[in-house]
């Protein structure tokens, strides 16, 4: 028998397009209360758009703010917000490295620190991040981005430490190569052949990630915490 899912309320950063889109449009037709944080504001139908600067711990608390006033302390966060600034090592300055630090991993982490407010009155709350294979796979001219994914990981299993005492969960889905707008601005020769070494022999959808994120933010994932789950059509292989 189906058990009934709980409406909660929730906040997804990065939720203005793409993954993050896909995200806030799977919870909402769970019936969920759902804020969309990005720079622009701009949210999918149904949702609260908020505009949000993750690299900024006062905008992080303001567009708490929102939500908490709108929809009620927030149950589950979702923190797929992220950049890219790829270049090989030797080209690699320290403002790309750092750019990408900042958003990736430092948003990640002033994400989940205001969450954990109400989630520990509550004693119950999903934290969710958004990593991806090349977090634990690697990839050449990516060591910037590749850090910060990994990065999640060791944040999430501290978390899960830290926070599972008071029924709070903290896990990473890591996505592959996923249809988005960015790739399908890559020339053909580059898209076939990322499939040739993706055993599915396709790009994801972000629909797919989106069916991660919502499982486990649900009540039938209680007992999961700490874990990497990937989405990548075997390309990573548990890595």
């Amino acid at each position: 028998m189906r058990v009934k899912q709980q409406p909660r309320s929730i906040l997804v950063t990065g939720g203005a397009r793409g993954i993050g889109a896909a995200i806030v449009e799977a919870f909402l037709e769970q019936g969920h209360t759902v804020a969309a944080a990005s720079t622009s504001g701009a949210a999918p139908q149904g949702a609260l758009g908020i505009v949000c600067d993750v690299t900024d711990p006062a905008s992080v608390d303001a567009a708490f703010g929102q939500a908490e006033e709108a929809h009620g302390p927030v149950e589950v966060v979702v923190a797929n917000a992220g950049i890219t600034k790829d270049t090989l090592l030797m080209r690699m300055t320290d403002a790309d490295f750092d750019a990408v630090v900042d958003v990736n991993l430092k948003g990640a982490f002033n994400v989940a620190k205001r969450a954990s407010r109400a989630m520990l009155r509550a004693r119950w709350g999903r934290m969710i991040f958004i990593g991806s294979v090349v977090g634990l796979y690697g990839s050449p001219g990516q060591v910037n981005y590749a850090a910060t994914k990994s990065g999640l990981v060791g944040m999430a299993r501290s978390l899960t430490r830290e926070l599972g005492g008071r029924h709070i969960t903290a896990n990473v889905v890591a996505p592959g190569f996923i249809e988005t707008r960015m790739t399908a601005e890559l020339p053909e020769a580059t898209v076939a052949g990322y499939q040739a070494a993706i055993p599915a022999g396709r790009l994801g959808q972000p629909q797919e990630v989106a069916a991660a994120v919502t499982f486990l933010a649900s009540d039938a994932a209680g007992y999961i915490s700490g874990a990497v789950i990937p989405v990548d059509g075997g390309l990573g292989m548990g890595h």
